[in-house]
């Protein structure tokens, strides 16, 4: 069992956490992992015009327009092992929740770091007023889905046939968990 601390992102390690990122994304659409986010095998890296409101959103006060926190598991030399992110929703007078994207390094996957991450995030969620999370999943993600199941989130909908990626059509399913007990 892999030992790791989670901690926010700082700017200073933005740099970094992109390096992981991508490094993340190339696995996107392999023959052994299958697709976990909506981008082409051949575009699997963090988008460049996304990097800077990421970055950016990282200092804008929460419930503000942009804002994002983001914390990484770190290893015991200091490597990412996985990330937690939240961010506001674009929509005007839904400041009360968020949307969440992760990811976990590939070896590490099914030993209890991305159930860690929910509930650190969570927890935050809940310390920050916001009320409920969110997020969208490729509904062909299994392994995704039965996390988030197993951490509370339910299913609220799914868009057929959302995406058209290197000849294959996916589904994109919404879920959704409360911070605390008000639904």
């Amino acid at each position: 069992m892999q030992t790791y601390s989670i901690e926010a992102l700082s700017p200073a390690d933005f740099d970094e956490f992109i390096t992981y990122l991508d490094d993340h994304l190339r696995e996107n659409g392999s023959p052994d992992v299958g697709y976990f986010q909506p981008l082409s095998r051949s575009a699997s890296s963090f988008p460049e015009e996304r990097k800077a409101a990421f970055r950016a959103g990282l200092e804008i006060a929460v419930g503000e327009s942009g804002w994002r926190r983001a914390w990484v598991a770190r290893g015991t030399e200091a490597q990412i092992l996985g990330h937690i992110d939240l961010r506001g929703h674009a929509e005007r007078y839904a400041a009360h929740r968020c949307l969440l994207g992760m990811g976990v390094h590939c070896n590490l996957r099914r030993q209890g770091l991305g159930t860690a991450l929910i509930e650190h995030a969570g927890l935050w969620a809940a310390s920050s007023g916001l009320e409920w999370v969110d997020l969208q999943v490729l509904s062909n993600n299994q392994a995704a889905l039965a996390l988030y199941q197993q951490a509370g989130f339910v299913q609220v909908g799914e868009v057929p046939n959302m995406f058209k990626i290197d000849g294959h059509a996916f589904s994109y399913t919404t879920m959704t968990m409360p911070c605390s007990s008000q639904e």
